[in-house]
């Protein structure tokens, strides 16, 4: 049997895989990357675009809520679920086509099927019952991750739904209960509560959005309850059974046990690596709780053989794909001046509403650290913009080294500062100062002078506060 060879093979066609095959097309390797299922990976089909479209019409839900104040009203105002999920699919369905032309227009190969590193510099290639062997230099996994189920609470697709069961209602549920209050929980229960659906969300740890700086994850809190969603922390699921047509829910918080029944149980509580089937295990490739171990580079402690994206673990964010993707690939062709990931500049995107957005260390993660820190903090309820968009509740928190002016982390809660969290993104790449963004001008009116408010309110100098 003939072994087809190529420079450099990917498997997972995610943003983290795709990418490293584009770049190393590009640097001039042979290329080839296989999928068993969708160009794009779970963010381009189940994830990251097809949600945001989703909460653009809970956005939208909202805005008509609010139109009265605007002096707008309606009449025989409707609307169809089903519209919307099709609106998702279809934007999902474009840009996993726009993957498969890059592919093309980068002369790389797609291989279908499902692959095993058979061996160092190895990959055979199953598809329809066929086994195809391939050779390379230099193999990167890229195969993502999936939902994680509790040990007494399972995706079933029917009361208790995962991420994509979620994303393809054909009715909304009058009450939901979503388990967990991370990124992806937060995402939909904000969703849910903007369509009409009372929304009950439950955390095991003692705040939502763990992973937060505290004063921002106590402002979301704050919000969600005055919206009218039920925040249960410090509590957990015990188990679910069906009751009829519903889920019935044993609840175990510090206010006692109870027993609440629900239309739908949405299970987000984090997600574990897709290593199964690999032959990791045979060739002692290192692994810790479902996620291979990589350097900063990629590389895993077998030759040849590197890990990227969700596979690769914590942040579990599709920029941080990318950009590893690229990191991985030009520190193979040996490029000059290559930086390694840097974990602490990967910012993170919450799209509940209020947004949330976040990099760098929190406060307290910088007082363990050891830092004499400023923290500076501008409320968006004096930011002339928020105001007249009537979307003045948030904050913008910035932590400073005292000693150098350092940006240690910026955390950020309200309107669109999923796209604003950037600027802050830049300034730590450029290493920045807080004397730096004192000087830089800022638009007016924008809600991202709020930024350039809480950088002078960690000098003391802060103007319109």
């Amino acid at each position: 049997m003939s072994i087809q060879q190529y420079d450099l093979m990917v498997v997972g066609g995610g943003p983290g895989g795709y990418v490293a095959a584009i770049r190393a097309a590009q640097l001039g390797f042979k290329t080839a990357l296989v999928e068993k299922q969708h160009l794009g990976g779970v963010c381009l089909n189940w994830g990251c675009i097809p949600t945001k479209s989703l909460l653009r019409g809970a956005d939208i839900a909202h805005t008509l809520k609010e139109a009265d104040h605007f002096g707008f009203s309606f009449d025989n105002l409707s609307f169809d679920i089903n519209k919307l999920v099709k609106h998702s699919r279809s934007v999902a369905s474009k840009l996993s086509g726009g993957v498969a032309y890059l592919m093309q227009k980068n002369n790389i190969t797609v291989i279908d099927g499902t692959a095993t590193v058979a061996d160092k510099c190895r990959l055979d290639v199953s598809h329809n019952g066929t086994v195809t062997q391939y050779r390379s230099n230099h193999i990167i996994l890229a195969t993502g991750a999936r939902a994680r189920n509790l040990p007494n609470i399972e995706i079933d697709g029917d009361l208790v739904w995962g991420a994509r069961e979620a994303m393809t209602p054909t009715t909304l549920p009058g009450s939901l209960l979503v388990i967990g209050g991370g990124a992806i929980g937060v995402e939909f229960a904000s969703l849910y509560n903007d369509l009409g659906t009372d929304v009950t969300l439950v955390e095991a740890a003692e705040r939502i959005t763990p992973a937060e700086d505290a004063e921002i994850s106590a402002l979301a809190e704050k919000s969600f309850k005055q919206r009218g969603i039920k925040v249960l922390t410090n509590t957990l699921v015990d188990s679910i059974e069906g009751a009829g047509k519903q889920a019935l829910a044993l609840i175990k918080g510090a206010d006692g046990d109870q027993q609440l029944k629900f239309d739908q149980v949405i299970l987000a509580v984090g997600i574990q690596g897709n290593i199964e089937g690999l032959g990791l295990e045979r060739l002692g490739v290192n692994t810790e709780n479902s996620f291979l171990i990589a350097d900063p580079f990629g590389k895993t402690n077998l030759v040849g053989l590197y890990a990227i994206g969700d596979v690769a673990g914590a942040p579990w964010l599709a920029h941080k794909a990318s950009h590893e993707a690229i990191v991985c690939v030009e520190n193979i062709v040996g490029a000059e001046a290559v930086e390694p990931l840097n974990k602490d500049r990967v910012p993170g995107c919450t799209y509940c509403r209020p947004q949330i957005a976040s990099v760098g260390l929190t406060e307290a993660q910088a007082r363990a650290a050891g830092h004499s820190i400023r923290v500076g903090r501008s409320s968006l309820s004096a930011n002339g913009k928020a105001l007249a968009i009537h979307e003045a509740e948030g904050l913008v928190k910035t932590v400073f080294d005292a000693d150098s002016g350092e940006l240690l982390g910026a955390h950020m809660i309200g309107p669109e500062v999923t796209e604003q969290i950037q600027g802050f993104g830049i300034a730590q790449q450029l290493a920045a100062t807080e004397h730096d963004l004192a000087h830089t001008i800022y638009a007016h009116p924008t809600v991202s002078e709020s930024m350039h408010e809480s950088v002078l309110d960690s000098l003391g100098v802060a103007i319109h506060q």
